[in-house]
């Protein structure tokens, strides 16, 4: 009997589960600070586009748009690093440009909120306020700052209450499991910016 539902949920939920493998092993890779985190981030960013468009979330399901751009981005910036500087260093965020990146995630928030709300989107302004913030934490991954990963911890926090709410549940544990992930990311992202 309980083998028959476990073979159901999996059955039913296998996309979603296997995007949280995936991405969860792309977050640890990242926090290694390894090059091969964004071709395996890349490929659950496709598979939860999918996911959060079925549950109705518009704004995570065009987020995973926005993340394709940002991790291509991102694996060819920390090549480039690689490449010229033997490793990926973790680089200082500016006060100027922390202020201005969070403003936009202000101003984000309320423009795809809108957005959103016109489309019938579950949650619409939770998911664009975590959409916007989310891209600002992803560009600053990109840029190698550490203050991604204070970031990841606020929206990963907010985001397991959301997916719970959807009732996505593998989900919901992954961005559970994300908040520590993104606390051992900025520890160890503190020990290379003191060592470099």
């Amino acid at each position: 009997m309980i083998f028959n539902a476990i073979a159901a949920y999996l059955t039913a939920h296998g996309l979603e589960l296997t995007g949280a493998v995936t991405a969860a092993l792309g977050i640890w890779l990242t926090t290694r600070r390894l090059l091969i985190c964004w071709p395996i981030t890349l490929v659950s960013i496709f598979i939860y586009m999918v996911v959060f468009y079925r549950a109705g979330l518009l704004s995570d399901a065009l987020l995973q748009v926005f993340f394709v751009v940002f991790t291509i981005y991102g694996w060819w910036h920390w090549w480039r690093g690689v490449r010229e500087e033997g490793e990926v260093r973790v680089v200082p965020l500016p006060l100027r440009d922390l202020a201005i990146a969070l403003a936009l995630g202000v101003v984000g928030s309320f423009a795809l909120g809108s957005l959103a709300r016109r489309l019938h989107a579950a949650l619409p302004y939770l998911d664009a306020m975590l959409m916007s913030y989310s891209l600002v934490a992803t560009w600053w991954q990109a840029r190698k700052h550490i203050a991604n990963w204070w970031l990841w911890i606020a929206v990963d926090a907010i985001y397991v209450g959301e997916y719970i709410y959807k009732e996505l549940w593998a989900t919901a544990l992954l961005y559970a499991a994300f908040v520590p992930l993104a606390v051992l990311g900025l520890r160890d992202w503190r020990r290379a910016a003191v060592n470099t």
